[in-house]
């Protein structure tokens, strides 16, 4: 991939809800938006509170991800909106069982509210390969 701008996207993950790209890709890094736990298919999030949002969430970024050629482990930096942090536990164990071989730079950050009520959401950067 050179260094110019590149925008990715993928039908596996929810389209975007506003002017703004699933993923842009610059200076061998490839930046994707925050994906809620809105699955695709419907265009509802997926029933089962926070940890199942996740875990929906990880299946959202994976596709975007891949439609780039990468996969979670070139993953640099995340960071999680959270509406409730007294469900940081419940987030943590899923978040943790999509990295195990390492864990990328993180922020969590607890916000008022998300995009269509959502409870949790999660950006991330991922590394290029060159």
């Amino acid at each position: 991939m050179s260094d110019h701008k590149a925008i990715y996207a993928s039908n596996q993950a929810p389209a975007a809800i506003g002017p703004y790209s699933q993923a842009v890709g610059a200076g061998g890094f490839l930046f994707l938006s925050g994906q809620t736990g809105t699955d695709p298919a419907t265009g509802e999030f997926v029933p089962g509170g926070v940890p199942e949002q996740t875990r929906q969430i990880f299946r959202n970024l994976r596709a975007v991800l891949e439609s780039a050629g990468l996969t979670l482990e070139d993953t640099v930096k995340t960071t999680v909106f959270l509406t409730d942090l007294t469900q940081f536990s419940a987030m943590n164990a899923v978040y943790a069982e999509n990295f195990p071989g390492g864990f990328p730079a993180r922020s969590c950050i607890q916000v008022a509210a998300l995009p269509k009520g959502a409870q949790v959401e999660i950006e991330l950067i991922a590394k290029i390969p060159r």
